[in-house]
């Protein structure tokens, strides 16, 4: 199982009321909502690995270098050497550290790679990986993934923690009119305003899952808007050709790394924590009472 844990964290942040905090007022709500969703996830599907997957760089230059717009407006401070600071709630921002701590000291395996995004170490991850693979996450980029063939699905939350839509090939079809692979160029020719991702223009969803229905793929498509005989109308061939450089770049910024280097590390589900002295401390410091209680309870059955 592979958390987008910034995705997770998010979504905790705002389904909890920020009224849910530590000993001295500080916020940990999506600190505590982080721990009940991981619990309620070990609960249901009782995974033999868990990975926190981390976002080392949230916005990695090198697909800033493309496409120069690739999520520029959620910047809050360009930093000379090193990743921009993204703009987050100020409550939300502290909690990040305390996350990942509590994380280490359970044993949950929690990793990143500088120069990517959680998305590309998911992506590394499930395709090294000989067994199933579920990975959690409310981002649908994700969706790109999913290969029935390996047993590779993403479960989408939809409301709280209790509430998960399965997407794996034939949902995903039903939904989006493509399979894993095909979902990625459908990304990529509706575009997405929350990552400064433009499209094309005038090319929404369901265009886009016809085209790519029509002529298979990206390349097909663009093919197709070169060939004068094709069955798309000289508005569509315009914009194809306005669109051409966006279309140059963009597979490579859409489409998930592969190859991330990532170190050895033990992807087990804990049983114990590894650090219960420590662990004992965060619960102490931070107020995480009955939500670090009932995942430390959910990993030990």
């Amino acid at each position: 199982m592979l958390l987008d844990t910034a995705s997770l964290y998010f979504r905790a942040y705002f389904g909890v009321p920020e009224s849910v905090r530590a000993p001295d007022g500080t916020p940990v709500n999506a600190v505590r909502g982080l721990l009940d969703f991981i619990a309620r996830l070990v609960q249901d599907h009782r995974p033999d690995a868990l990975v926190a997957c981390m976002d080392a760089d949230w916005r990695p230059q090198w697909r800033v270098e493309l496409i120069p717009s690739y999520k520029a407006h959620r910047v809050a401070e360009e930093v000379a050497e090193g990743p921009d600071q993204e703009e987050t709630p100020d409550t939300l921002g502290p909690q990040v550290p305390v996350i990942e701590q509590v994380l280490d000291a359970l044993g949950v395996a929690r990793l990143g790679a500088a120069g990517y995004e959680a998305d590309d170490v998911i992506g590394t991850l499930a395709t090294r990986s000989a067994g199933p693979v579920a990975i959690v996450t409310g981002d649908r980029d994700l969706f790109q993934l999913i290969d029935d063939a390996r047993g590779v699905r993403v479960l989408y939350p939809v409301k709280g923690v209790g509430s998960l839509d399965v997407y794996d090939g034939a949902a995903l079809r039903a939904k989006y009119g493509v399979d894993g692979a095909g979902y990625a160029d459908l990304a990529v020719l509706r575009g997405d305003p929350s990552d400064g991702l433009p499209g094309v223009r005038g090319i929404g969803e369901k265009t886009a899952a016809k085209l790519l229905d029509q002529y298979g793929d990206l390349d097909g498509i663009r093919a197709a808007a070169a060939d004068p005989v094709s069955r798309l109308t000289p508005a569509q061939r315009t914009k194809f050709k306005e669109a051409a450089a966006y279309l140059e770049v963009a597979p490579k910024v859409v489409r998930v790394a592969r190859d991330v280097p990532l170190p050895d590390t033990d992807l087990t589900l804990p049983r114990t924590p590894r650090d219960p002295e420590g662990l004992e401390q965060l619960a102490e410091r931070w107020g995480l009472g009955g939500s670090l209680r009932r995942l430390v309870t959910t990993l030990a059955r």
